[in-house]
């Protein structure tokens, strides 16, 4: 408080007595002396805490308190936690540690749970299907990176996806102190270390099966490798290993008898006393079709579009792709789905004819060697103005495309394509994918479109040198798996002949393991604009029991999902059901038996002491667990500090000087009632 606000105050306490005195001792009618006292006194309270409200002195209020360091226990909820038996083990040290009292006087303790995710704990069921350890790091880092936060991370250190934790010290720059939930004992284990199958097979041919088998001990052992189908063994080999033949790569066939889904489990027969059985099976399944998709390229110039189409397309083991010219493809057109069409000229004449008699779907593919002239005299759906120019455009990605699902293959980092310049005109209803760009602006021009006539189907992509999108899409994602998935979406749509749904289902035959069942529906109105006004359920039925679940979608994006993966492994039928419009679509699905984190039989030992000592901490077995306590307690890293607060509160803030003056004024007001003096 400041000098000159004293002195106010002063003067202010000398000008309420003398306002006090004057009233009830120089100006008072009555004589009684202790009344005439206690009446200044209030009038010398009233004016005076006036006065002080005028002046609005300021205080300054001192807080000190101290600042304890964070502990925080993350514990792996993991379903192999209970799968190496050190579920008990663990609840009794999380309570050992959430109940030490010398734990809670030095850190404030927060305790977290992560399997897939990262929670804060309510309770441990050791029932997560993944394991994501860098993932709940990353977390922490953002919260705990500013403070002095110890680290206590409860695993057996089995990570099963993400990024290696090994290296989360680098970013989550906090002391680690990992309790190792297992032992070095290394037991005899022989396992199943990969399966590689085909997703499809074609019926009545054979398919090949790759099995990786890994033997871990110091004996020489004999096994059986066995693969059953509903029960019954449809193949079976011997296999020996040892010591220095520890692993073997089996390869071998099935025939493909039954279309649609045919499940199987591999399975290789268990050595003496082998602890970890689990691992010694796996179960896959492969759908059967009865036919592959035959596609056309015709072309007469060579272009490297060519190889990137063919190797896109034929990217599903479904589709193969021939490469033949405009004279060739007429005797063999019947043999094909769908005929690609590149750069056409007037040597395509007949081609066309005989595609239009036939009603025929086509893929036309416009670049700067078509002849525009021929293009606009051969068919009825479209003209391109001609202008003998070209041009290069990006693409823009069309989010409200309606006749089938697509994703933003992040089309905007692509390079631009070689067009004709000039507007096309579209006689047809049609709809656009991919629009024109030319730098920052963007052309409401097609740069890749689909119409749907006449019980035909027909795409026109304007521009060539589509080799360099999927390049530049591997450059994106190191895989070319999103531009042929594109294409490949694209190229099963133009093949069929189907009718138009307004409900579209998007699911797999099968699913191996019951993590990421994600299922995705598109709902449109009549006019086959995307409705998000829609209300879409789905209903489950077990075949195995007859039991019945039903799961509500949700909207995201431009479509609808439902996450299905709290089912069990069985196989299902389901419908999907639009509420409002009274539409449903049917189908099935098998979730395949697989759990990873039951293939594992030891602690990640190593990897756990190595992130410790990176991250100067330090790891421990459960069984000597009392050491990390006493080692927290005693470390000169972890201490608490004092701090000081200031705060500067004006007085008329203080509510408390209001009761005083309404009391003070009150009060006299009745005094000088009671005793007649008003």
């Amino acid at each position: 408080m400041f000098t000159e606000t004293l002195i106010y105050i002063i003067l202010s306490g000398i000008l309420a007595l003398f306002i006090a005195l004057f009233q009830y001792r120089y100006k008072s009618k009555t004589k009684r002396f202790k009344l005439n006292a206690l009446f200044s006194f209030l009038r010398f309270i009233t004016v005076f805490s006036i006065l002080l409200l005028i002046i609005n002195p300021k205080f300054e209020q001192i807080r000190v308190y101290t600042d304890k360091p964070n502990l925080i226990v993350a514990l792996d909820n993991s379903s192999s936690i209970k799968h190496l038996n050190r579920d008990k083990e663990t609840k009794l040290l999380v309570d050992k540690l959430l109940n030490d009292k010398s734990l809670s006087d030095k850190f404030n303790i927060s305790t977290y749970t992560f399997g897939n995710t990262l929670k804060s704990l309510d309770s441990l069921t050791f029932n997560e299907t993944e394991t994501n350890i860098n993932k709940a790091f990353s977390q922490f880092s953002q919260v705990y990176n500013s403070s002095i936060s110890p680290t206590v991370l409860i695993t057996d250190g089995n990570q099963t996806f993400g990024n290696d934790y090994q290296f989360a010290y680098k970013n989550y720059k906090q002391p680690i102190y990992p309790v190792i939930l297992g032992d070095t004992i290394t037991y005899n284990d022989l396992k199943i270390q990969q399966l590689n199958v085909n997703k499809f097979a074609y019926l009545k041919n054979r398919f090949p099966v790759e099995a990786i088998l890994v033997y871990s001990g110091s004996n020489s052992i004999n096994s059986k490798l066995e693969v059953t189908k509903q029960g019954t063994t449809i193949y079976s080999q011997s296999v020996s290993f040892s010591k220095s033949d520890n692993s073997k790569i089996i390869n071998f066939t099935l025939p493909a008898n039954a279309i649609g889904t045919n499940s199987y489990k591999l399975s290789l027969k268990p050595i003496e006393k082998e602890k970890n059985t689990v691992n010694n099976s796996k179960n896959f399944a492969i759908e059967v079709i009865d036919q592959k998709t035959k596609i056309a390229f015709v072309t007469n110039i060579w272009h490297p579009d060519i190889g990137a189409f063919k190797k896109s397309i034929e990217s599903n083991e479904q589709r193969s792709v021939t490469v033949l010219n405009s004279i060739d493809i007429i005797d063999q057109i019947n043999d094909y789905q769908l005929i690609i069409i590149n750069q056409p000229d007037n040597k395509f004449r007949l081609l066309f004819q005989e595609l239009d008699k036939q009603n025929k779907n086509r893929f036309i593919i416009i670049g700067a060697k078509t002849d525009l002239n021929f293009i606009n005299n051969i068919n009825e759906n479209f003209s391109h103005e001609i202008i003998l120019q070209t041009e290069d455009y990006q693409a823009d990605f069309n989010s409200n495309f309606s006749p089938f699902q697509l994703t933003d293959i992040d089309f905007e980092s692509f390079p631009p394509l070689t067009s004709n310049y000039g507007a096309t005109v579209f006689k047809v209803p049609y709809q656009s994918i991919l629009t024109k760009r030319v730098g920052e602006v963007s052309i409401n021009e097609p740069l890749l479109a689909t119409i749907e006539t006449n019980n035909r189907r027909e795409g026109i992509l304007f521009g060539e040198n589509i080799w360099k999108w999927r390049a530049q899409s591997y450059l994106n994602s190191k895989s070319f798996k999103d531009f042929d998935n594109f294409i490949g979406k694209l190229v099963q749509y133009l093949a069929s002949n189907k009718q138009r749904s307004r409900l579209n289902i998007d699911y797999e035959s099968f699913y191996v393991g019951r993590s990421n069942i994600i299922m995705n529906a598109q709902f449109f109105d009549k006019n086959y604009v995307f409705d998000d006004r829609e209300i879409l359920n789905i209903k489950v039925k077990d075949k195995a029991s007859d039991n019945e679940i039903e799961f509500p979608f949700v909207l995201k994006n431009k479509s609808y999902q439902v996450d299905l993966s709290s089912l069990p492994p069985s196989e299902y039928n389901f419908t999907v059901k639009a509420s409002k419009n009274n539409m449903s679509k049917s189908g099935s699905f098998t979730v395949l038996e697989y759990d990873v984190e039951q293939q594992f039989l030891n602690a990640d030992v190593t990897k756990l002491q190595q992130l410790a000592s990176n991250s100067g901490g330090k790891s421990y077995f459960i069984s000597s667990a009392d050491n990390l306590i006493n080692d927290l307690m005693t470390d000169n890293r972890y201490t608490s500090i004092q701090k000081t607060t200031k705060n500067v509160i004006p007085l008329i803030d203080w509510k408390f000087l209001l009761v005083v003056i309404s009391f003070c004024l009150s009060a006299e007001w009745f005094l000088r009632k009671y005793n007649g003096l008003i």
